[in-house]
């Protein structure tokens, strides 16, 4: 496992983190890296785009969706 050390990080930012992990009853490090985890396990916007130009195209049939939408069927 690796090490990230963040230095410069505000007072106001320390405590307000801090707090959170109090709130959760968490060690700071603990927090964060649960913060870090869920936070690179969401796909940035830039990577769902690339993801959707490299999907296959959906076939698109006006009279289908009439049909569909005259039948009541979603």
């Amino acid at each position: 496992m690796g090490i990230i050390q963040i230095r410069d990080v505000s007072e106001s930012t320390e405590l307000a983190l801090k707090a959170r992990a109090e709130r959760e009853g968490k060690s700071l490090a603990s927090y964060l890296r649960d913060v870090l985890d869920e936070m690179v396990a969401t796909p940035t916007l830039d990577e769902v785009m690339a993801k959707i130009a490299t999907d296959e195209p959906v076939p698109y049939d006006p009279e289908f969706v009439r049909e569909t939408m005259r039948d009541g069927r979603r």
